[in-house]
């Protein structure tokens, strides 16, 4: 056993399933989309999630103001759009022009789902807890959209070393999701 903070962080913290964030911004009169690398399940009564955001993001500020989101998990396909979405800020690209996707009209939020995506979740913010360099978001899950078809869900970006997915393509259920 070696010790090794670093490395022990660097092989427990991946792969991540990537999911994106949909926030609208007011003064723009357009919705910006933000690649989360921190998202976890909180709650399954009510269902709920949380996730991470730099306070320096344009979608932090979002956020803050509008208190609710759209949470979209996209396909394989989908990877060049994902990194220019965790990579570009939203206070001067619009994202959704540079990547082409198709935003719908959601239900209980202002901000669109990603037509594209396999998943797509309305949220509304119920807390914040600011956590050394980032905030964490506290959401409750209002409404879901799935895809019609069966893509699946982009599960990283990387191939990590030192990660070993096994299930033979089976896939796994934890809880009772009803």
């Amino acid at each position: 056993m070696i010790t090794d903070l670093q490395q022990a962080l660097k092989r427990c913290s991946k792969p991540e399933r990537v999911c994106m964030a949909v926030c609208y911004d007011e003064k723009q009169r357009r919705s910006n989309i933000i690649t989360l690398g921190w998202k976890m399940w909180t709650s399954l009564k009510p269902r709920m999630l949380a996730f991470s955001i730099v306070p320096t993001r344009h979608s932090h500020n979002l956020l803050i103001k509008e208190k609710q989101c759209v949470i979209a998990w996209p396909g394989p396909d989908m990877v060049k759009g994902v990194m220019l979405c965790g990579t570009a800020s939203g206070r001067s690209v619009d994202k959704f022009k540079e990547t082409g996707w198709t935003p719908l009209p959601a239900q209980h939020v202002k901000a669109p789902l990603i037509e594209e995506c396999v998943v797509n979740l309305e949220c509304e913010i119920t807390d914040t807890l600011t956590t050394g360099d980032h905030t964490l978001f506290v959401a409750a899950v209002l409404e879901g959209h799935v895809a019609s078809d069966n893509r699946k869900i982009l599960f990283t970006i990387k191939d990590e070393l030192h990660f070993m997915h096994v299930g033979s393509d089976k896939g796994y259920k934890f809880g009772a999701f009803s």
